[in-house]
């Protein structure tokens, strides 16, 4: 394949993997807010798409430089391990929104990009101490939004407790959506920033190949420095906000209906809680699993008002697609690597 034609290959496939984030996705902010009958289904993927694309326009790109500088060695990556890379993420992303689980983009992507360099470059190609410290963050962040939700929602208990239901409800609902509206913008901050720091990764090993064909869609930041286009921010943005006005319904379901049933008190905490974490992860560069977070915090929700409310038989099942996804991932990028040798 050409230069250009590879430049077009890496891009769909970012922008596709983005879309397919935003569909499967959907649900961590949606659910609460449709199941406590806050909004409408419709109207809250509206909303949430709207300013999911204002986040993720408009709050910086740490997270996409720690995709395309932190996870593997610049020159130990291929175009063939970046297709195979996004590929297997995408995939995963896919089969986990047809079986209804909650699973995690980031770490399927994380995944894929080791896998693929390890194929291709072997153990070294592996950005090791900046891996380690990004696994840290994914393994603390989903027990951050579960004790934050726990304490908040206990705290909105005690504070609603002598209000008359009606008015508390109605004062709730209120709450809850603002705080989705946050959740969806600390979503697409970094969210969105995946798909760009693959991208730009992509166009910076092209220009290694072919400075002239790769400077038509990309410019090195000062100092030949790891910059994101704008076309590329923009690009990446609407890839994610129309994934999330498809809605993934079935998710949906899942995060909002088989918990417990969940109530505006339950949902103002989870959400509120998520996007605090979700942002603070955002602005110090980590890509974090929304999909994990607000679960947890969701759990964590509950477990305020009453352990026995929680159906812990289903987070057992989102724990294990949570340890496996990113060995799953990262095992099919390094076979599609493999199969892809003789291609690209």
């Amino acid at each position: 394949m050409s230069t250009i034609e590879l430049a077009y290959l890496t891009i769909v496939l970012g922008l596709f993997f983005n879309f397919s984030n935003g569909f499967h996705d959907a649900s961590n902010i949606v659910s609460t807010i449709v199941s406590s009958r806050s909004m409408s289904t419709r109207g809250a993927l509206i909303m949430t798409a709207l300013l999911v694309f204002i986040g993720s326009m408009v709050l910086g790109t740490a997270v996409a430089k720690t995709i395309g500088e932190g996870i593997v060695s610049i020159g130990a990556i291929t175009i063939r391990g970046i297709v195979a890379a996004v590929v297997a993420a995408t995939a995963w992303n896919i089969v986990t929104w047809i079986v209804g689980l909650p699973s995690s983009s980031s770490h399927a992507l994380i995944g894929g990009l080791i896998g693929a360099a390890l194929q291709h470059s072997g153990i070294q190609a592996v950005q090791w101490r900046s891996v380690l410290m990004i696994f840290g963050i994914i393994l603390i962040s989903p027990p951050m939004g579960f004790i934050s939700a726990y304490y908040l929602t206990r705290m909105n208990f005690h504070i609603f407790r002598h209000m008359h239901p009606t008015v508390a409800g109605a004062m709730l609902k209120r709450l809850q959506i603002f705080s989705a509206a946050m959740l969806a913008l600390s979503h697409g901050t970094n969210d969105a920033q995946k798909a760009m720091g693959l991208i730009t990764l992509s166009l910076v090993v092209l220009t290694r190949i072919d400075p002239a064909v790769a400077s038509r869609f990309y410019s090195p930041g000062q100092g030949d420095g790891f910059a994101v286009p704008g076309w590329v921010i923009l690009a990446c943005s609407l890839a994610l906000s129309l994934g999330m006005l498809s809605g993934g319904k079935r998710i949906i379901k899942t995060v909002g209906t088989k918990f417990y049933k969940i109530k505006p008190v339950h949902g103002f905490g989870a959400m509120l809680s998520s996007a605090a974490v979700v942002f603070l992860c955002s602005i110090a560069g980590f890509p974090v699993s929304t999909t994990h977070i607000a679960s947890s915090a969701v759990v964590g929700g509950g477990s305020a008002q009453r352990l026995s409310i929680v159906r812990w038989g289903l987070t057992k099942d989102l724990l294990l697609t949570w340890i496996f996804t990113i060995p799953a991932s990262a095992g099919m990028a390094y076979l599609l690597s493999t199969l892809l040798r003789r291609i690209l």
